[in-house]
């Protein structure tokens, strides 16, 4: 039976609907047949949000500097920032939200966005990224050797011992994280990340914002080539550029938002290769199909299926869709890049759909001013990931039945709990 959108009485859809992790896919065909943005209800809010589906209407949206993620900075005043009262109702003091939204890259709009993202945007470069292949391939054969290890049973769950791993430890050399505290900001992001369903972040997050504290004053006494080094330069040289709230969020967030993404990117990626054993062998016999596989996983398994909660900072017609001030809006990705109108036969996994050496027409990552900074680094991660995964463990199995995978039961997130396979 094809899913179909949960609606209640008055017809806005449930985005906590078992169904939006069971085939999260039928439910954004069935979406991107109705009048586009389609009304929905966001579990811990009271309000209604507005969906946008469809591929020119998400893009559109995105780079509409007229949506805002910050209401304060809306003119006139008197919109409320749900995601402020939200991350309150799961536990969280407003002084602690602001960690999380007021001094967040990902919450801010114009000028200071901008002032943020050229802060840490060098980090992030092609050329740098570049640089980080072989100590990226480096990490990925360790931890693929240690896997028979981690077995039980000649079981091993890829979540714990593969995916998680290796994008932590990347983003955390990186920033400047020591090696002994890697796995606990590992730890730290899948409680947040469940805990947003759960409530109880407190602990977590005091966590999370006492050793970056910790970090930092590590890094001004002892400086090095890392970038909490270079953001303390900058926060210490030119106060103006970044307050010392700005400095503990954007560690925090590069490290969370560096490694969660691209953990189940890796994961939901090597679920759909087992599934679908024809593209496997495409890439098998083609490893340097790589990049464009990793884009098509991108597309069709992506782990984040909404963006962030913006703002219509007035009226507006975007796209052919009514806006009001105030409105809530979150753009479909998931929706965005199942779209026929955009993508031919979209629910088909083809690994050479996207053709070599442009950028991504897919929304995976975003689109607009807020596209993810650490999209090249993410990228590179999975295609070195899915590539020497299956080079290394040829005869790779699912341990368990589809019907025994766990999803988490997260808003506009598709990750599962653990991915239990054979290794051959």
């Amino acid at each position: 039976m094809t899913a179909t959108a949960d609606t209640g009485a008055s017809g806005a859809v449930n985005l906590a609907d078992p169904r939006m992790q069971s085939d999260p896919h039928a439910v954004f065909t069935e979406l991107l047949e109705r009048e586009q943005p389609v009304r929905a209800r966001f579990p811990g809010l009271e309000d209604e949000v507005m969906l946008v589906c469809g591929y020119e209407g998400v893009r559109a949206v995105l780079s509409d500097r007229r949506f805002v993620n910050d209401p304060d900075s809306i003119a006139g005043g008197g919109v409320q920032n749900v995601r402020v009262k939200r991350l309150m109702s799961l536990g969280l003091t407003r002084d602690q939200a602001r960690y999380l939204v007021d001094a967040s890259i990902l919450d801010m709009d114009g000028d200071d966005h901008t002032r943020m993202r050229k802060l840490v945007s060098r980090a992030f470069t092609v050329k740098r990224v570049n640089a980080l292949r072989p100590r990226v391939e480096e990490i990925t054969d360790r931890l693929l050797d240690e896997l028979p290890g981690r077995a039980e049973d000649g079981v091993v769950d890829l979540v714990e011992h593969f995916s998680y791993p290796l994008p932590i430890t990347v983003i955390c050399e990186l920033v400047g994280v020591p090696e002994g505290q890697r796995m606990q900001w590992g730890d730290w992001g899948r409680r947040l990340i469940q805990a947003a369903a759960t409530g109880g972040q407190l602990d977590a997050l005091e966590g999370i914002v006492a050793h970056t504290r910790e970090l930092i004053e590590q890094r001004r006494a002892t400086p090095a080539e890392d970038l909490v080094t270079a953001l303390i330069r900058a926060h210490d040289e030119d106060g103006d550029r970044l307050s010392d709230i700005e400095l503990v969020s954007i560690v925090l967030t590069l490290i969370l938002a560096g490694h969660e993404t691209t953990a189940h990117l890796i994961t939901n990626g090597t679920l759909a290769l087992l599934d679908h054993p024809d593209q496997l062998r495409l890439l098998k016999e083609d490893p340097d199909i790589g990049p464009r596989a990793t884009h098509e996983l991108m597309r069709r398994h992506g782990p984040v299926q909404g963006t962030r909660m913006r703002y219509a900072s007035e009226d507006m017609e975007v796209a052919g869709m009514r806006f009001t001030r105030g409105d809530v809006v979150i753009a479909l990705l998931g929706g965005a890049n199942t779209d026929p109108d955009a993508f031919a036969d979209p629910g088909r996994l083809d690994l050479a759909r996207e053709p070599a050496g442009r950028r991504e027409s897919h929304v995976g990552f975003g689109h607009g001013i807020h596209y993810c900074l650490g999209a090249a680094l993410a990228r590179q991660e999975g295609e070195v990931a899915f590539t020497r995964l299956f080079e290394r463990y040829p005869d790779l199995s699912l341990a368990v039945g589809h019907d025994e995978l766990e999803r988490e039961p997260l808003p506009m997130f598709w990750r599962l709990r653990s991915l239990p396979v054979r290794l051959g």
